[in-house]
């Protein structure tokens, strides 16, 4: 290596969430989910999307331990909220990642001054109320963006299906 290069070129700052801050986020994500009387799975994850905490609360659905997980993995790899791509690339893209990205809405990653620090997620209620659990475990890390802007646009709750838009009249 050029002892005349800085280390600025060959590295990066990052950040990532503690055992702590996961279960304030965890505990944050099951108060409002007991707020909403919707039991839900809640999974928090690390920068490299690596389980950090997770609850099952009781009578949530039990597939909701993997979609939760799915969505918390997607949201810190991707940087974004999931269920923001389109629905005509949902099974395309989601067969490339080995089924492991998702885009059911829900997980929202912990951005803090640009960097991702991981990612909250919840399964078990609608689209909407996942979001909600998801983003009160994501406020309780200081500064984190809370992606207000966030729209929705998979066929979960847009009711997009492969190529058609929903009737305008109804």
């Amino acid at each position: 290596m050029d002892r005349e290069q800085p280390m600025t070129l060959y590295s990066k700052p990052t950040r990532t969430l503690t055992l702590d801050g996961a279960l304030k986020a965890l505990e944050a994500a099951i108060a409002e989910s007991k707020r909403l009387g919707k039991p839900m799975c809640i999974s928090v994850v690390d920068t490299g999307g690596n389980l950090l905490a997770f609850a099952r609360m009781d009578g949530s659905k039990a597939l909701s331990v993997i979609s939760a997980t799915n969505k918390a993995v997607t949201a810190a790899l991707s940087g974004v909220p999931t269920g923001g791509a389109h629905a005509d690339v949902e099974l395309q893209v989601s067969m490339a990642s080995d089924c492991r990205w998702t885009n059911l809405i829900g997980g929202i990653p912990v951005m803090v001054d640009g960097l991702i620090l991981g990612a909250v997620a919840a399964g078990s209620g609608t689209g909407p109320e996942d979001l909600q659990v998801a983003r009160a475990g994501a406020a309780v890390i200081e500064g984190a963006n809370m992606f207000e802007d966030f729209v929705p646009m998979g066929a979960e709750d847009t009711g997009i299906i492969r190529g058609s838009a929903p009737d305008p009249v109804r």
